[in-house]
């Protein structure tokens, strides 16, 4: 196919059809809210409230820095090694984060979703993960995108097309932003009364353990992250309504983790029981320091890392069957 060349006398000429690195945009207004959605991995690519940043953003003609704002499916975190099996079969998947030799984040980062419907305020787009190598099993994942009053709200939905069952996890990956400076001066508020500990050098999951055990990574009662590395999973999450501070009635709102800035400014994240389990993550980056420590990573997963092997939390979607889970982020 030949595309229509448009003349430029600043530099080369380029189709007049481009599209962004990033995909197809699709830009979301409401309340004082607007936000970005990049169509290759249905990515959250900016959030803002009164043009405060509450995640890390990146250009719409950039490739997305690594899995930054990405829809996590159909599996969250690390499968370790990148086996596993399921219904009797084993199953090895490409190894997408080599460095540990582990299948990092699913199949669906890179994959270019299609609109379903395109509002102000709401977006819905969706893509197919085809059956191949490692995930015989064929899976659509739809993701609605919608601001309001409280902020945006991310629902992702996995429905089985295929002829047999399927595992199934999904989760958000934004690091979310609460004003200015990095994570080291921000405080946070994260009720998990338990941390999955991982081996150093591979992050692969080793125990579920009280964070009395671990005080590091303790949050409980806010406190500062400072040099606080983070890159686990915790659960055990305590209900937001146990707290005295007030939250949405929903089931968006169930669990809640709050980010402040020594100014007062925050942003705080909930989601619903589809997601017993979050991922945390300081956004280490040594010796690139445009990117260490601008971003706390938060992700609230449906399951654990390497689900596929220990099936604690997994979902099994049946034929024809569908599982949602949502969550929210929200300024303060």
């Amino acid at each position: 196919m030949t595309h229509p060349i448009e003349a430029d006398a600043s530099g080369p000429a380029a189709p007049a059809d481009l599209v962004p690195r990033s995909g197809r945009q699709f830009a979301l207004s409401a309340h004082g809210y607007t936000a970005d959605v990049a169509s290759i991995g249905a990515s959250l690519r900016t959030l803002r409230f009164e043009g405060r940043d509450l995640v890390v953003p990146f250009e719409a003609d950039e490739v997305r820095p690594g899995y930054r704002g990405v829809t996590l499916a159909p599996w969250p975190n690390r499968i370790v090694d990148g086996r596993y099996a399921f219904a009797g079969v084993s199953h090895q998947l490409p190894l997408t984060e080599p460095a540990r030799g582990h299948a990092l984040h699913g199949l669906a980062a890179w994959l270019d979703f299609t609109p379903r419907i395109v509002e102000t305020d709401r977006v819905v787009l969706a893509a197919v993960v085809e059956p191949q190598a490692g995930y015989p099993f064929r899976v659509e994942v739809e993701v609605e995108y919608r601001l309001d009053a409280d902020g945006l709200t991310q629902t992702v939905t996995g429905r089985n097309l295929g002829a047999d069952a399927a595992p199934w996890g999904t989760g958000p990956h934004p690091y979310l932003v609460a004003g200015p400076g990095r994570v080291d001066d921000w405080t946070l508020e994260l009720p998990a009364e338990s941390v999955l500990t991982v081996t150093a050098d591979r992050l692969s999951p080793v125990a579920v353990e009280p964070v009395e055990v671990h005080p590091e990574f303790d949050f409980r009662t806010p406190r500062a992250i400072a040099d606080t590395f983070i890159d686990h999973a915790f659960t055990g999450l305590v209900a937001a309504e146990a707290s005295s501070a007030p939250v949405a009635s929903d089931a968006a709102s169930l669990y809640r983790v709050v980010l402040t800035a020594p100014g007062g400014t925050g942003v705080e994240m909930t989601w619903d029981a589809a997601c017993p389990w979050v991922q945390v993550h300081t956004a280490d980056t040594p010796g690139a320091d445009a990117t260490h420590r601008i971003g706390l990573a938060v992700e609230p997963m449906t399951c654990p890392p390497d689900a596929f092997n220990s099936g604690v939390d997994l979902v099994v979607l049946e034929p024809g069957a569908a599982h949602a889970a949502s969550w929210r982020i929200t300024a303060r």
